[in-house]
């Protein structure tokens, strides 16, 4: 068993450089000009990061208003109530994790604030830390990328993206909670 973590933590190291090394022969063996393709592309993304910025501004302002109102930890509330009087109220731990599943669509970075606030109050090794972990990984931050991308291509009437996403959202988070489930067992 140590030889093969030893032999996967050597594929692991080496694998993204292996993978760049393959690109440049591939581009080299094609007689792409590098520099020059990358210098456009390098040129492109800072045109498009500028082009950007308004939308990201918006986003962050909204998300920011939304967490110093106090609607966050209102709608914790209500979802904990509710939660409760539908008869899931006995899962009292995973509802440590709804602040996570709230924010998350959000912003990545809150979201990732509020999972290492689960970490220091529940720990990185019990359930609710292993949770976060797998929905942090397991969900996008929707109205991010929705307002940032569809910003950036000048799309104004999201339609059915927003539903299908937050629904993508909604599978991820409890697919995160329930594989944590299976796996922490597995694991304690």
């Amino acid at each position: 068993m140590d030889a093969f973590l030893h032999a996967t933590q050597i594929v692991s190291q080496w694998a993204v450089p292996a993978i760049i090394l393959s690109i440049i022969l591939f581009a080299w063996a094609r007689r792409v000009p590098m520099y020059e393709s990358f210098v456009a592309g390098a040129r492109e993304g800072f045109d498009i990061a500028v082009m950007i910025i308004p939308y990201l501004v918006a986003i962050l302002s909204v998300i920011a208003v939304f967490r110093a109102s106090g609607a966050l930890e209102d709608a914790k509330t209500g979802l904990t109530w509710l939660l409760a009087h539908v008869g899931l109220g006995h899962h009292g731990d995973k509802l440590e994790l709804l602040p996570m599943a709230l924010i998350r669509p959000l912003s990545g970075s809150g979201a990732q604030g509020v999972m290492v606030d689960l970490m220091k109050h529940h720990g990185p090794d019990g359930f609710i830390g292993f949770a976060a972990s797998v929905m942090q990984g397991s969900t996008e931050t929707t109205f991010y990328v929705l307002t940032v991308y569809f910003g950036a291509v000048g799309v104004k009437k999201v339609r059915h993206t927003l539903p299908a996403c937050l629904l993508a959202d909604l599978a991820g988070i409890l697919a995160a909670v329930f594989f944590a489930s299976v796996f922490y067992r597995a694991v304690v």
